[in-house]
């Protein structure tokens, strides 16, 4: 059994997070955003989470505030390697690499990221870039497949790295019940890579 916190676990994929962790036997501990800790100021953070043995951050700010995510990401990851912490970031399709093309990133791939969604793209690549300024850090980015939606728990999904992938359909999607699994499974049972992805099997 491991303690597992939960940085935004009143979100859509936060709360299935909860679910699967506890459903496992986990001991969970639920951190929302505003209303449990203030993820952007250092002694806050770090007195949540001294103690676990992971931290899953999955948060999105809306209106889209790129300047606030990277700030929560850069602090979770700095009080976490103080104490020893692996992290596991969710974040978004956008900083993967696109499928046709693999100089060319999701975020911006029009086939998969429309104008009025290029600012959360941009948002997430930032995200992951803060990640990666952390060359040596246990940490780990998944990004979900290009449509993440509230749906059916089947436990299946096929694993990859940093190349968006799509299901037999055609499509990239999962929904966020199994992208919850994939999370808690990698919390369980730590791969090498530090930016993997997840699609529907």
């Amino acid at each position: 059994m491991s303690r597992i916190a939960v940085i935004g676990a009143s979100g859509m994929v936060g709360s299935r997070v909860l679910a699967e962790a506890g459903a496992r036997g986990h001991q969970v501990l639920a951190l929302s955003r505003r209303a449990a800790v203030d993820a952007t100021d250092p002694n806050a953070v770090r007195g949540a989470i001294a103690g676990t043995d992971a931290v899953v951050l999955t948060v999105r700010t809306v209106p889209v505030d790129q300047d606030h995510l990277v700030s929560i990401t850069r602090t979770v990851l700095d009080i976490a390697a103080q104490l020893g912490i692996r992290v596991l970031v969710v974040g978004g399709a956008g900083a993967l690499r696109s499928p046709g093309n693999h100089d060319l990133l999701v975020a911006d791939n029009p086939e998969y990221v429309p104008a009025a969604l290029k600012d959360v793209a941009a948002a997430g690549v930032a995200q992951l870039r803060t990640c990666q300024a952390r060359p040596g850090g246990d940490w780990v980015y998944l990004s979900p497949p290009a449509l993440l939606e509230p749906g059916e728990r089947t436990g299946r999904y096929r694993r990859g790295t940093d190349v968006l992938l799509t299901a037999a359909d055609g499509k990239s999607w999962i929904s966020a019940e199994d992208l919850a699994v994939a999370v808690v499974d990698e919390v369980e049972t730590p791969g090498s890579e530090h930016h993997i992805t997840v699609v529907h099997r």
